[in-house]
C-alpha cells in the first residue's frame, strides 16, 4: 500500500480538563473514501477540524505526505489549506446569496480570477452536478436534496484534493439520505478527490466506504474495510455497531433494518429482478414458549440475530420478518448465488451447532432455512406474502439454546 496522503501520529487535544483527543492515530489515503464513526461527542468534527487545519494539536504530529504540517513554512501551510474543501453539517448555503454566488464564493474569496474564469468554473461544476437553471433562485426556494448538491458543487468549485463532510446527510429522509452518499460516490469516482466523511448510518455508509476508522474516548480504536469491522470482537465497536443497527424507529415501530429494506427496494440498483432472500423460519414456536417463557425466547432470538451477522456480507442486511422469522436480504444476488449463500450459512451454522453442547433436556430450537426471489412490481405486504409461498426450503436442522447465548 502507498505511504498515507495524511496522518495522525499520536495526536491530543485538550479543551479545559477534557481530553477530546488521545494519542490518536490515523491513516487517509489518497483517493480513499474513508468515513469516521463514533458516539456524539467522542471528538470526531474535532479530529476533522485538525484535517482541515482549523485546529492545532497539542501534542503528536500531523502529516501530508510524510511532512509534519507544524514544520512546514506559512506559505506552504496556506497552500496545503487550498487543497481541502469542507462540506458542513446542513449545508451552511447563505440565504441571502443566489445560488451562483453561493457555489462561486470559494473562487472569489481564495483566488484573484477575473469574473468570466469565475463564472466558467461554477457553470462547469453547476453542469457536472446538473444543476441547471437556478443560478438566480436562493436556498430558501430549493428542495433539501436540491441543497445538497449546490453545497457540494461550492466545496468542489476550487477542485480540492481533499473534501470533508460532516454528517452530510443531516435532517434529510432515508430515500435522500441514500441519494447524498451515492452522489459523494459518484461525483468522488468521477473528480477523484479523497473524501473523509463523519457518518454513523450505518450500514449505509459501508457501501460507499473504502475503509473505515471508528473514534472512542479520544483514540481511533479501529481502522479497516467495511468487511473488516464485522469481524472486530472489540466490544465497543461490536456495541456501537450493534446498537445503532437494532434500535427502534420511534415513528414507525419498525427496526433500521426494516426501514432500509424498505428503502432498498426503491433504489435502482435494488430492483428486485437483482436481490434474494433468505428466510429463516422457527418451526416450534409455541414448544420454546412453552418451556422457557415468551421473553426469555424474545432474547434467545435476537441473540440468535447477532450472531447470524457474523456470517454474512457486508452488504447483506439481516432483520426480524415476524415473531418467528428472519429475513436476509442479498443484494444484487441472483437465485444461483443465493442458493450458494443459504448452503454456506446453514453450513456455518451447523458447524456452530454440532461444536456446542446439548442441553440436558434435550430442546432445541426447529429451524428451516430457504431462498426466494421477490415479485416484480408488488407492494411490501404483497411481496412478503409471495415470498412466503414461493419459498424454496433447502435446509433444516435444530440449534440448542446455549448456541444462542450472547
Amino acid at each position: 500500500m502507498n505511504p498515507p496522503l495524511i496522518e495522525f501520529q499520536n495526536v491530543s487535544k485538550k479543551f479545559g480538563e477534557t481530553h477530546v483527543l488521545k494519542n490518536a492515530n490515523l491513516s487517509i489515503y489518497s483517493g480513499e473514501i474513508i468515513t469516521i464513526m463514533g458516539k456524539s461527542g467522542v471528538g470526531k468534527s474535532v479530529l476533522l477540524k485538525h484535517i482541515i487545519g482549523l485546529l492545532e494539536q497539542d501534542s503528536g504530529k500531523i502529516l501530508f505526505k510524510g511532512k509534519p504540517v507544524s514544520e512546514m513554512k506559512k506559505a506552504d501551510r496556506k497552500a496545503l489549506k487550498n487543497k481541502f474543501s469542507y462540506m458542513f453539517q446542513g449545508t451552511a448555503l447563505f440565504d441571502s446569496m443566489t445560488v451562483f454566488e453561493n457555489i462561486a464564493l470559494p473562487l472569489r474569496e481564495r483566488t484573484s480570477l477575473r469574473s468570466a474564469e469565475i463564472k466558467r468554473k461554477v457553470r462547469e461544476k453547476m453542469n457536472h452536478l446538473d444543476l441547471y437553471d437556478i443560478d438566480d433562485k436562493f436556498p430558501s426556494q430549493l428542495s433539501g436534496g436540491m441543497k445538497k448538491r449546490v453545497a457540494l458543487a461550492r466545496a468542489l468549485v476550487t477542485e480540492p484534493e481533499i473534501v470533508l463532510f460532516d454528517e452530510p446527510t443531516t435532517g434529510l429522509d432515508p430515500i435522500r439520505k441514500n441519494a447524498v452518499h451515492e452522489m459523494i460516490s459518484e461525483y468522488q469516482k468521477k473528480f477523484g478527490f479523497t473524501s473523509v466523511i463523519v457518518s454513523h448510518e450505518i450500514p449505509d455508509i459501508f457501501y460507499i466506504s473504502n475503509r473505515i476508522a471508528m473514534i472512542d474516548e479520544g483514540r481511533i480504536i479501529f481502522q479497516g474495510t467495511p468487511e473488516e469491522i464485522r469481524k472486530v470482537s472489540n466490544p465497543a465497536v461490536q456495541q456501537f455497531i450493534l446498537g445503532i443497527e437494532s434500535r427502534p424507529d420511534n415513528l414507525k415501530g419498525l427496526t433500521h433494518e426494516e426501514q432500509r429494506f424498505i428503502e432498498k427496494r426503491t433504489r435502482p440498483q435494488y430492483d428486485c429482478t437483482a436481490c434474494s432472500f433468505i428466510l429463516l423460519t422457527v418451526n416450534n414456536p409455541d414448544e420454546i414458549k412453552e418451556k422457557f417463557g415468551e421473553e426469555s425466547v424474545r432474547t434467545a432470538l435476537q441473540n440468535f440475530v447477532c450472531k447470524l451477522r457474523q456470517y454474512l456480507r457486508i452488504t447483506d442486511t439481516c432483520f426480524r420478518f415476524g415473531q418467528d422469522k428472519f429475513m436476509v436480504l442479498l443484494p444484487n444476488t441472483d437465485m444461483d448465488q443465493a442458493r450458494t449463500a443459504c448452503d454456506r450459512l446453514a453450513g456455518n451454522i451447523k458447524k456452530k451447532e454440532s461444536a456446542g453442547n446439548r442441553s440436558p433436556k434435550g430442546f432445541c430450537l426447529s429451524l428451516s432455512v430457504g431462498i426466494v426471489a421477490p415479485q416484480k412490481d408488488s407492494s411490501i405486504e404483497e411481496m412478503f406474502t409471495d415470498m412466503e409461498s414461493g419459498l424454496t426450503t433447502l435446509h433444516e436442522f435444530n440449534i440448542w439454546p446455549e448456541l444462542m447465548d450472547s
